[in-house]
């Protein structure tokens, strides 16, 4: 799941990101009520099986079951939100990205295991800018090698800032604030 809001009095729009639909957007019915099935299950980051049904913009949620939980924290859970805007506002709705999805899931679980978020949101961005046709037209680099990092986070950051002209990210300038620490 990337992203939820309140609908209505005890619904949610929820967005959701997957292999073989790309970005999807669900109503779950009855999500926040108190004893709702649906309420413990909807949780960002963590992997899903989801059901839903309807042929509009806006599918209707009709079973969603949890295949595990991956913890995050702190700086991991900022790089995690950070990740789901980009997925969110680049790639048009029902447009399946399956490697983009192996990559958003790889580091899903390199930032839960407390990896180093640099190097995982590093390697998701190139991989992202790749599959939307955004690339940068060099082979892949070694994401953990400190001594390139800043000139790549420099290159990605450009083909970003140009993708997202007049849509500025939330998530990234409190990325950035955190990195200084």
């Amino acid at each position: 799941m990337l992203h939820a809001s309140p609908w209505r009095e005890t619904s949610l729009i929820v967005h959701v990101f997957t292999r073989e639909h790309g970005n999807v957007s669900l109503v779950a019915k009855g999500a926040k009520r108190p004893y709702s099935v649906l309420r413990p299950v909807l949780c960002a980051f963590q992997p899903l099986s989801l059901s839903w049904s309807g042929a509009g913009e806006i599918k209707t949620l009709v079973r969603a079951d949890s295949l595990g939980i991956q913890p995050l924290g702190g700086r991991a859970y900022m790089s995690a939100w950070y990740m789901n805007e980009l997925l969110l506002r680049l790639l048009p709705r029902e447009d399946p990205h399956d490697i983009l999805f192996d990559a958003y899931d790889a580091a899903l679980q390199q930032l839960a295991q407390g990896s180093k978020a640099a190097g995982a949101l590093r390697r998701f961005e190139w991989i992202l800018l790749n599959e939307t046709g955004y690339g940068v037209d060099e082979a892949l680099p070694n994401f953990n090698d400190a001594e390139g990092e800043p000139e790549l986070r420099r290159s990605l950051r450009e083909r970003l800032d140009e993708l997202l002209a007049g849509r500025p990210l939330l998530t990234r300038k409190v990325l950035m604030e955190l990195q200084r620490f």
